[in-house]
């Protein structure tokens, strides 16, 4: 499996180490970034890139996953989510990154390189890519309405239960 990496000044040492780490766990890493320490980079610039090498992969119908990290992994995730096609999931537990995957069936995970240690973030980072979707029937009609709202913006018609009594 192809996994696209991005981070930020914030995560550079753990994008580091989870592209060597990937490597040596028969992953296909691709690193977009940062490369260099520079206090003053901007997260869009290497995540929205790992992001779009994603869906591009997904597009051709390769297997492929990607990583973001930074200081705290929201501002990551919030670029990962602006391309088309890509469900990004902040994960600050084992239990997230599991229902990142199982539920939401994310393209992209996104970890805060300063709220967790090494090893946490490596193990949500493992957790994540070994985690297959569920495919219930309910997670597919969700992604689903998702999908038709990025493509149209139009609404998904609202449900018998979010209907006022008069």
């Amino acid at each position: 499996m192809r996994v696209h990496v991005g981070s930020d000044h914030a995560g550079l040492e753990l994008k580091d180490h989870l592209v060597a780490w990937l490597g040596e766990h028969g992953y296909e890493p691709v690193d977009h970034g940062p490369f260099v320490y520079d206090a003053l980079d901007d997260y869009p610039v290497f995540c929205l890139r790992a992001a779009e090498g994603v869906a591009e992969d997904r597009t051709a119908g390769l297997d492929s996953l990607g990583v973001v990290v930074g200081g705290s992994g929201n501002g990551e995730q919030m670029a990962a989510n602006k391309v088309k096609g890509i469900r990004s999931a902040l994960v600050w537990s084992e239990e997230t990154a599991v229902l990142a995957r199982e539920h939401n069936d994310a393209d992209v995970v996104s970890v805060g390189g300063r709220m967790h240690s090494l090893e946490d973030m490596t193990r949500f980072v493992e957790v994540f890519l070994a985690t297959p979707f569920s495919g219930d029937e309910r997670h597919v009609r969700r992604i689903a309405q998702l999908g038709s709202y990025e493509r149209t913006g139009d609404l998904p018609p609202l449900p018998e239960s979010a209907v006022r009594d008069a």
